[in-house]
């Protein structure tokens, strides 16, 4: 099983099938991430 983790705040985004454990990285749509895309 596999997870997305939000790298701005680390929450959890979604789940995945996999064959081993891995962790992928993306970002989510909360306030405080849009807020800190605004920053970029």
């Amino acid at each position: 099983m596999g997870t997305i983790v939000c790298q701005t705040c680390n929450n959890t985004i979604d789940y995945f099938e996999d064959e081993k454990v891995t962790i992928l990285y993306g970002q989510c749509n909360c306030s405080s991430c849009e807020q800190t895309e605004d920053l970029d």
